[in-house]
């Protein structure tokens, strides 16, 4: 998946990873968290999510990061958000308030620019990797994170020759691979989803895990 697909995507408006409304697994389980109201949230691979709005509600300052600039445009606009923006290095700062949207390439992130993330929810940037870039993706996440942020984590379990993602399957055992060095990592939620795909059971699948994870460094 290199950054021309996704722009493609959202040129294309294919973007059926996106979500209307907050993400139920954000509202229920982002508590477990053990950070600070105020302190930095990070969201990679954000689009247009509505979470980034959810998360500035509960007092954090917001930060994320998204390749394609109509997206980052976008989300502004549907939500009359007046921003600014201006380069920095190799990405562009959009700003509204205590919300910050890095327009570019994730792997293009530094340490500087994530200062202070106490808290991260990936949901949809993780599986939406095929399996040669999920190793890159998370070996740089741990790279410029500070030390002790903790991680919230959504990840999808189900047979990938049924179908071809994204999102992509990904396994207990190969978050543990990713992330095993650096975080103890607790499951807080399994369900087989299934049945609130149809479009995933149209494709042949019979079963669709949804794990949710909290990682916190040693």
């Amino acid at each position: 998946m290199e950054t021309d697909f996704w722009i493609e995507s959202w040129s294309q408006n294919k973007i059926g990873f996106h979500q209307k409304d907050f993400n139920k697994q954000l509202v229920k389980y982002w508590q477990n968290l053990d950070i600070s109201a105020d302190s930095k949230a990070f969201v990679p691979l954000c689009g247009k999510s509505l979470d980034l709005l959810w998360l500035k509600q509960q007092g954090h300052h917001v930060i994320g990061v998204e390749v394609s600039e109509f997206a980052v445009s976008t989300f502004f606009s549907e939500n009359n958000l007046d921003y600014t923006r201006c380069q920095q290095d190799d990405l562009v700062q959009w700003e509204s308030g205590d919300l910050f949207i890095w327009q570019g390439d994730f792997f293009n992130l530094n340490q500087h620019q994530l200062n202070n993330v106490e808290g991260v929810f990936d949901r949809a940037s993780l599986v939406a990797l095929p399996v040669m870039l999920r190793e890159k993706y998370a070996q740089h996440l741990k790279n410029v994170l500070p030390k002790n942020t903790q991680i919230l984590l959504l990840t999808f379990e189900y047979d990938q020759t049924k179908r071809v993602g994204p999102p992509f399957s990904v396994t207990q055992a190969e978050v543990q691979a990713l992330y095993g060095d650096k975080y103890k990592i607790k499951m807080l939620f399994q369900e087989d989803v299934i049945n609130h795909y149809p479009q995933f059971k149209d494709q042949g699948l019979k079963s669709l895990v949804e794990n949710v994870f909290l990682l916190k460094p040693y």
